[in-house]
């Protein structure tokens, strides 16, 4: 399941640069969620409560409960964070309201299973991921902690598609078709680099030599 996380937040009345500049002044960050055919509402945030969650990375990914004092308890994604372009403080946060049955995009981590027992990675073949996780859109009750591809008995030359994707929960993905995920890659070959070392040249005979010969 995607990570819930719980953040706090004031209502706001009024909207507009001037209003969000007296959120600010206050110790604020203004914010807004929106979506789910509803009015936009307007809110302040703890810039600490902001920070923290860029701080932990994966936030487009996360699900926020955001609840709103003396209000109601907003279920959302934070889609965008606007920064000071030189103090790099937040200026202005987005969340996306979550309607009933509505998917959302989020990137799960894909495992490899049996990598150890693989016979193409027992001749020196090596796992090609092309992906690492992979975007789909998901029921939010229902992501997967990650994605498991099962190597298994495959050798070198063998490619794993997304339709070799175990247990995917009824996500689908945001790339089309059955592209791709990883291969088992030939060993490289590290070719040797021989270096000739150059022939040094004839010593010529010293000048004093050279003139005591002739007469």
């Amino acid at each position: 399941m995607v990570q819930t996380i719980r953040i706090e937040a004031e209502a706001r009345e009024l909207a507009g640069k001037g209003a969000a500049r007296a959120t600010r002044r206050q110790g604020l960050v203004p914010a807004v969620i929106y979506g789910a055919k509803e009015e936009a509402t307007l809110i302040a945030l703890d810039p600490r409560d902001v920070m923290k969650e860029m701080h932990k990375g994966g936030w487009q990914s996360h699900l926020y409960e955001v609840a709103i004092k003396g209000g109601a308890t907003v279920r959302t994604l934070m889609r965008d964070v606007q920064f000071h372009p030189l103090k790099d403080t937040p200026l202005h946060v987005d969340f996306q309201r979550l309607a009933p049955g509505q998917l959302i995009r989020v990137k799960v981590p894909l495992v490899f299973l049996n990598e150890a027992t693989n016979p193409g990675v027992k001749e020196g073949g090596v796992i090609n991921a092309v992906y690492r996780e992979l975007e789909v859109l998901s029921d939010p009750d229902q992501v997967p902690e990650h994605f498991e591809i099962d190597l298994a008995d495959f050798g070198i030359g063998h490619s794993f598609h997304w339709d070799d994707v175990k247990d995917k929960a009824g996500a689908k993905p945001v790339q089309a078709g059955n592209f791709v995920v990883a291969s088992i890659a030939p060993p490289k070959v590290v070719e040797e680099e021989i270096i000739v070392a150059p022939v040094a040249a004839a010593a010529a005979p010293a000048k004093g030599k050279a003139a005591k010969g002739k007469k």
